[in-house]
């Protein structure tokens, strides 16, 4: 590299993307980000998807930064381009995924010409976009001078990294392609060490409560991917010995055929025999937790904070006690090194526990029931598979599941936005294209985002989705029913055919009874494309699970107003 040698705006953010692990990054062109996207094209290391619409475009990133465990990156336009991502952008802030998200922006001379500019909201201001942003990203920047980009790019690319969340970058659209320096090496992963005294007080501290537990348990959360510590946790459960639980948006994070596996943990609809453990135990120790009302069943899971140890991904809370600047996988692996095994939870659940596993397959003939469903997908699943389950009665069926060491389960619990599974299952295939994704997809979901469909057919990746046909918005209905639960059927199966559009290899089967489903699933497995199950289910047939899960979630919703007389 030579000390004169220059790059582009645009070539020097396509450089940092492929720096930091970036293989794909999906995007919808408009007149703002044209510029910024030739320059990007530039790259041969980058491949850009086409998505059909920019809050697809951001579930599919959403999707990819699970799939690698890395950052994703979208391209939009000024506008009507970034407020239609910003959905997408908010689930991955609350879900913890970097995602950085680019819009081109209107030419810097706009404002002191006090020029009215077309895709914005008819006055001279064009800094709304940024201070929307700016609520759903870890940091919200526009690059308005080639001699600040270099800098402004490297920085929230880095806290992106560093807080494991979304950030936005502006391009104003006359500079994309304006002349800066060459990227030149830079370690742009930033993670925040612990401070040794605090971490040293926390281990202490933890261990002498530990120790003097006569049951204690562990309960894996879901900050364990975004924070890294997924195998410092278990260096910790094998230490300990104890029963370990999992809470529902961290399905996967702990090996479900670990001998001290007890569940999910979801308050009174855990699995059978988990909260039984989990609530009697006099310490639990939560590693990256988030008690919502969703993960805590409407607040009716019986957490102690006296009684528990809550690790968090840069604190510790220990009782009454909090020790800050302390890292999660730090503070988890000296833990491992400093307690005394204590197998006690784990014996008592032994004594107690079910088998849970539905193995019903029904007769061929016999209509489908979720029952007979799930157990096939059981069936299917194997140590390289991941399953995306839809917001919906997909999440308590797909709890049961029980899984292979080396499968994933992806869920979008605490942003809940339905549709999400639709681009998040075409980044994820992207993203791993190894791994056999599997799609467990309601009808009323499907039909927010069913257009990605036709990416994923352009693309050449290869989902099996399971469309569930039940007439509606399920979980809704054991919410709140009401006729807006109601939805128009579609020949879901069908529209693979209207996206192959004559040379697509997308393929589509109805299924109504056991021997169809059977059979589509064979097809499906040996099909050379993406695969879609439309599976014909009774309205009224949905997990015993979800049934309890809802009436306490409308419980919480509908508690009276304390400012009602």
């Amino acid at each position: 590299m030579t000390g004169n040698a220059s790059s582009t705006i645009g070539q020097y953010l396509a450089a940092r993307l492929t720096e930091i692990g970036v293989a794909h990054y999906f995007a919808v062109p408009g007149d703002y980000n044209l510029v910024l996207l030739d320059e990007v094209l530039k790259n041969p290391d980058l491949q850009m998807i086409s998505c059909c619409n920019e809050l697809n475009a951001g579930y599919a990133a959403d999707g990819y930064a699970r799939a690698t465990g890395g950052a994703a990156a979208v391209f939009v336009t000024y506008s009507v381009g970034g407020l239609s991502l910003l959905n997408a952008v908010a689930g991955a802030y609350a879900e913890d995924l970097p995602l950085i998200a680019v819009s081109g922006g209107p030419n810097t001379n706009s404002t002191s010409e006090y020029e009215l500019l077309h895709h914005t909201l008819g006055k001279v201001d064009y800094e709304y976009q940024r201070e929307i942003f700016g609520r759903v990203t870890a940091e919200a920047v526009v690059i308005q001078h080639p001699k600040e980009a270099p800098y402004q790019i490297d920085q929230t690319i880095s806290a992106a990294l560093r807080h494991r969340k979304p950030v936005y970058l502006e391009i104003a659209c006359n500079i994309a392609n304006a002349p800066v320096s060459q990227p030149h090496p830079s370690s742009l992963r930033s993670v925040l060490p612990s401070d040794p005294k605090a971490l040293d007080a926390a281990v202490a501290h933890a261990t002498e409560l530990v120790d003097g537990a006569d049951k204690p348990v562990l309960v894996a959360g879901v900050k364990l991917r975004s924070s890294g510590a997924e195998s410092a946790f278990m260096d910790l459960a094998d230490a300990l010995g104890c029963g370990v639980a999992s809470m529902p948006n961290a399905k996967s994070f702990f090996d479900e055929q670990h001998a001290g596996y007890m569940g999910i943990y979801w308050g009174p609809v855990s699995s059978p025999g988990c909260s039984e453990i989990v609530e009697s135990a006099d310490l639990a120790i939560f590693a990256g937790p988030t008690f919502t009302d969703y993960t805590t069943t409407g607040r009716a899971a019986l957490v102690d904070p006296a009684r528990s140890i809550v690790v968090q991904p840069d604190s510790v809370v220990l009782k009454s006690q909090t020790y800050n600047q302390v890292n999660i996988a730090d503070f988890l692996s000296a833990l491992s090194r400093t307690i005394k095994a204590n197998e006690t939870s784990l014996s008592a659940f032994k004594r107690i526990r079910e088998d849970t596993l539905s193995t019903e397959r029904g007769a061929p003939d016999d209509p489908l029931t979720t029952r007979s469903l799930f157990s096939r997908i059981q069936a299917m699943l194997t140590g390289d598979s991941t399953v995306v389950a839809e917001t919906g009665d997909s999440w308590f069926n797909g709890m049961r599941l029980d899984l292979p060491s080396g499968a994933r389960f992806e869920i979008q619990m605490q942003y809940g936005s339905i549709g999400w599974s639709v681009g998040a299952t075409l980044g994820y295939c992207l993203g791993s294209r190894d791994r056999k994704v599997l799609a467990m997809i309601g009808d009323g979901s499907f039909q927010l985002t069913a257009q990605e469909m036709s990416t994923m057919i352009r693309y050449g990746v290869k989902p099996i989705i399971f469309l569930i046909n039940n007439g509606g918005y399920t979980i809704e209905v054991e919410i709140h029913d009401g006729p807006y639960n109601k939805i128009k059927n579609w020949n879901y199966a069908g529209l693979m055919e209207v996206f192959n559009a004559g040379d697509g290899k997308g393929r589509g089967w109805q299924a109504g009874t056991n021997g169809e489903l059977d059979q589509a699933i064979t097809e499906a497995q040996d099909h050379d494309g993406p695969a879609l199950i439309e599976v014909v289910i009774d309205r009224d047939d949905c997990s015993k699970t979800l049934l309890t899960w809802g009436a306490h979630v409308a419980k919480n919703n509908g508690r009276p107003s304390r400012c009602l007389p």
